[in-house]
C-alpha cells in the first residue's frame, strides 16, 4: 500500500519553481479490455482550458516549470477522476527528469487522492519512452519506488524511443503501451507483425501487459486481437472526452 505522507523526509529539491503560464485541464480516453468487454482505465490527457491540445501547452515547459507541471498534472487527474467517478484505473502521464525523490515527490500525488477520495491503487503512471532522461538508474529508481507503494507503472509510445526492448532488460514495467507507428496498418506489413509478435513475446515471458495504442480501423484491432492482446486505446473505440468519460464503441 502506499506510504502515508506525513511520515515522508521533506526533499529539499521539490521547490516551487516558476508558476505555470497558463491554465489547464485534462480529457479523458479509455484504455478498454476487450477479452472483459469493460473498460481497464482511462488515459489523463493534458488540455488547455479551451480545449487546446497538449502539444501548445507542452512547448511552454522549461527546466524552471517542469515540477510545478508534473506536480499539477498529477493533482487535476486526481481530482478530476475523483469528480467523475472513474471506477477503474486512472493513467497518469509523469516527467521523469521533474521527479527528485520518487518517494517524496509523490507525496503530493497522495494527498490529492485523500482530499478527493480516488483510491491510490486505481493509479497508473505512465513515461513516455522516448523522453529524453538524465540517466537509466534514476528512471529504474521511480519505478521501483512507485512499485513498491502499490502503483502500477507503464512504458508509452514503446518502439519510438532509442532503446526498444533493450529498455526491458534494464527495468520491467506493469504494463507497455504498443507505439501508434508500429500499429497503424499493422495488418497489411508483415514486418511490423513479426516485431509485435517478438515483443509480445518477451512480455508474455516477463509477465508485462500490453496495451495497443492509436488502433483506428477494424482491421487493425482484429489482427492484434488474434495475436493475443486484449487491451487497446484508440479512435476505433473512443475519442478522448473533454473533463468527461467518452461511451466506448465495441467492435462486433
Amino acid at each position: 500500500m502506499p506510504t502515508d505522507d506525513s511520515a515522508l523526509p521533506p526533499c529539499r529539491s521539490c521547490r516551487p519553481g516558476e508558476p505555470l503560464p497558463f491554465d489547464f485541464t485534462m480529457a479523458f480516453q479509455p484504455i478498454v479490455d476487450v477479452a472483459r468487454r469493460e473498460v481497464f482505465a482511462y488515459e489523463a490527457l493534458v488540455r488547455g482550458i479551451a480545449g487546446e491540445g497538449a502539444e501548445t501547452l507542452l512547448g511552454q515547459i522549461n527546466h524552471d516549470n517542469r515540477y510545478v507541471f508534473d506536480q499539477s498534472c498529477r493533482v487535476k487527474a486526481v481530482e478530476l477522476a475523483a469528480r467523475l467517478g472513474v471506477p477503474c484505473f486512472v493513467s497518469i502521464n509523469f516527467l521523469p527528469n521533474a521527479v527528485y525523490q520518487a518517494a517524496t515527490c509523490i507525496r503530493a500525488t497522495l494527498q490529492a487522492a485523500q482530499r478527493f477520495g480516488f483510491p491510490t491503487r486505481q493509479l497508473i503512471f505512465e513515461i513516455t519512452e522516448n523522453e529524453q532522461l538524465v540517466e537509466k538508474e534514476h528512471l529504474k529508481s521511480i519505478i521501483r519506488e512507485y512499485k513498491r507503494q502499490g502503483f502500477r507503472t507503464a512504458i508509452d509510445d514503446f518502439g519510438a524511443g532509442y532503446s526498444g526492448l533493450n529498455l526491458l532488460a534494464e527495468f520491467q514495467p506493469d504494463i507497455i503501451k504498443l507505439d501508434m507507428a508500429m500499429v497503424r496498418a499493422v495488418d497489411t506489413d508483415p514486418v511490423r507483425q513479426a516485431i509485435v509478435a517478438g515483443i509480445l513475446g518477451v512480455c508474455r515471458a516477463l509477465g508485462i501487459e500490453v496495451i495497443a495504442e492509436g488502433v483506428e480501423s477494424e482491421a487493425e484491432y482484429r489482427l492484434l486481437h488474434g495475436m493475443g492482446i486484449r487491451l487497446f486505446q484508440g479512435f476505433l473505440f473512443a475519442r478522448s472526452a473533454f473533463e468527461a468519460l467518452p461511451p466506448v464503441h465495441w467492435p462486433d
